[in-house]
């Protein structure tokens, strides 16, 4: 879910969304083996993005907090914008050799050739999706969140059961949608809205009983975009934690190398850093059974 924000009342809340770009719209598979021996994450990267000394990385517009501060991707606030810069430097790119492009969320994972070296968005790794594009490592792991009006009968459910006789609705293509669909499994078809913004829109406006978005951005929405929002709960997890990852176009050779930056920022405590920083805590929030 994403949408536009309003005033950043938490240091670590905001909101989502971001994406776009090519590389080698390769006739011929490319090499994604993991990278050995003595060979940094800069040297991986020599040679491989689409313009020589130059990071291109896609993002949709608006970019949300808390992913991204002020609908800016560039100044390295939010927990997506800072870990884009700090796998840029451990591929050998200073800020001024990284360059953002605009990626709409729903074309970011469409089969074919891509304008950016990879698109950081929220986007969840998932088999449909990794049969068309690529995708580095997780980065986060996300659980999904139920959103509704304080004092409406949504929001005093305990369970998953008890919003099956609500009209629930979230952004297409996302896996909170998904998650309603096969999770909930509302009496009434979930409702598909183009964005996060026009879901909180509906919300208010009494459109629907819930919506559903990843929980950081939920804690965004109930502090600053939802007068009387209140976080639902939190669904269990089904299988394996949900989890976001930069996306590339299929068989970009520049996979491997992120993926080995980020193994750096996980073992240095970076990734756990940005995330205290910008992120919410998600501790309290109550698993909707």
């Amino acid at each position: 879910m994403r949408t536009p924000r309003k005033a950043a009342v938490l240091a670590p809340l905001m909101l989502l969304a971001l994406g776009c770009a090519p590389q080698a719209s390769s006739t011929t598979a490319t090499d994604t083996t993991p990278t050995t021996g003595s060979q940094t994450a800069a040297q991986c990267a020599q040679g491989h993005t689409m313009s020589s000394g130059k990071l291109t990385i896609g993002t949709d517009s608006p970019a949300y907090d808390p992913w991204f501060r002020h609908n800016d991707p560039t100044n390295g606030q939010g927990y997506e914008s800072a870990v884009a810069y700090a796998v840029a430097k451990q591929l050998g790119f200073a800020p001024s050799a990284v360059t953002w492009t605009k990626v709409p969320f729903n074309s970011s994972y469409a089969p074919g050739p891509k304008h950016f070296d990879f698109d950081i968005n929220q986007i969840s790794i998932t088999p449909a999706r990794a049969k068309v594009v690529d995708f580095s490592d997780g980065y986060y792991s996300a659980a999904q969140a139920i959103i509704a009006v304080k004092g409406s009968p949504a929001a005093s459910a305990t369970s998953l059961a008890d919003l099956k006789q609500y009209k629930i609705g979230a952004q297409t293509g996302t896996t909170s949608l998904t998650a309603i669909r096969d999770q909930i499994q509302p009496s009434s078809d979930a409702v598909v809205f183009k964005n996060t913004n026009d879901a909180k829109t509906a919300l208010a406006n009494g459109q629907v009983d819930a919506i559903v978005a990843d929980l950081p951005t939920a804690f965004y929405l109930v502090a600053a975009e939802i007068d009387h929002g209140t976080i639902v709960g939190q669904f269990p997890s089904a299988g394996a934690p949900e989890q976001f990852g930069m996306l590339f176009a299929k068989h970009n050779p520049l996979v491997p190398c992120v993926n080995q930056a980020l193994a750096t920022l996980k073992s240095d405590g970076s990734l756990a850093q940005f995330e205290k920083k910008w992120l919410s805590d998600t501790v309290n929030v109550p698993v909707l059974k």
